[in-house]
């Protein structure tokens, strides 16, 4: 059988030095591109972790790696590694966009334990939320001009996209290369009406961000009744708004992976790990 990789040496070349080390006691880790390649094909192809070809390796190691990195936060660390490397050499676009998405959730995804084990960060929800379409997961990110994903979140499918903004802002945090305290404020943040806010637009005001976010019609119309109490217009450039395609870009690239785009993990923290290590290959495919 023959395996479609996708990781290739000039992107190992920049992940191989930021994999955890072989311990100094105890067994070495399995070979940690394989087992890459391994999770990868699995979120990519939407398979069961049994159908993993033989090539790949054991599909148990892959299923343990994945786990076991989440709760430690490995893949967070990698990621980190891999946006200082692009912030130190320019390459992170700051105007950044911020939106949602909804990936459906198979039935494989229900049944776990209503409460996460101890010591793992997971969600006693396991964001997953029903609703009239079934059973679904919210991705809320934020992505850089040049539609590479900066921060991954998980919620239930019918959580609302406001309420986890803050949280998505917080997620941004580039470490730089050398001294000084890792970079956390864009120069500017794209969102679409449904982040329209009066507590999100002073949160951007605190901070010194920029914020473009157009109104939708039902504040424009309660401002406009309140006559000279309703105050002045929120500021608002139609030209920087077009560039929130960006996010929608991003997301598109997410769900090029199957098991993305449909999730099929039991633990919030399995589906979060596999949406990282995409973050991972995006950004090291750059």
């Amino acid at each position: 059988m023959s395996v479609r990789l996708v990781i290739t040496d000039a992107m190992w070349g920049r992940i191989e030095p930021l994999m955890p080390a072989d311990p100094v006691r105890g067994r070495r880790w399995a070979d940690h591109r394989r087992t890459l390649e391994a999770i990868a094909w699995k979120y990519r192809t939407c398979s069961p972790w049994r159908d993993l070809p033989d090539e790949l390796g054991s599909f148990q190691t892959a299923h343990k790696r994945l786990i076991r990195w989440a709760v430690d936060g490995t893949w967070e660390l990698i990621l980190a590694a891999v946006l200082a490397a692009a912030d130190d050499a320019d390459d992170i676009g700051w105007t950044v966009s911020v939106d949602s998405t909804v990936c459906r959730a198979h039935q494989h995804a229900a049944g776990a334990r209503k409460r996460g084990r101890p010591g793992r960060a997971e969600p006693d929800d396991h964001a997953l939320g029903r609703s009239r379409g079934g059973l679904s997961t919210k991705v809320h990110l934020a992505s850089d001009s040049r539609a590479r994903p900066l921060v991954l979140r998980v919620t239930a499918g019918q959580a609302g996209d406001a309420p986890a903004f803050e949280t998505v802002m917080a997620g941004i945090r580039v470490p730089r290369s050398g001294p000084g305290r890792p970079r956390n404020r864009p120069d500017t943040v794209l969102a679409d009406r449904a982040y329209s806010s009066r507590a999100i637009r002073n949160h951007l005001r605190r901070r010194g961000i920029r914020a473009v976010i157009p109104q939708p019609s039902d504040q424009v119309g309660h401002r406009l009744r309140r006559g000279r109490d309703g105050g002045r217009p929120p500021a608002f450039d139609a030209e920087a708004y077009k560039q929130r395609n960006a996010v929608e870009r991003c997301i598109n690239r997410l769900k090029q992976w199957r098991g993305l785009a449909m999730r099929t993990d039991k633990l919030a923290i399995a589906y979060q790990a596999g949406l990282h290590l995409a973050a991972i290959l995006i950004w090291t495919a750059a």
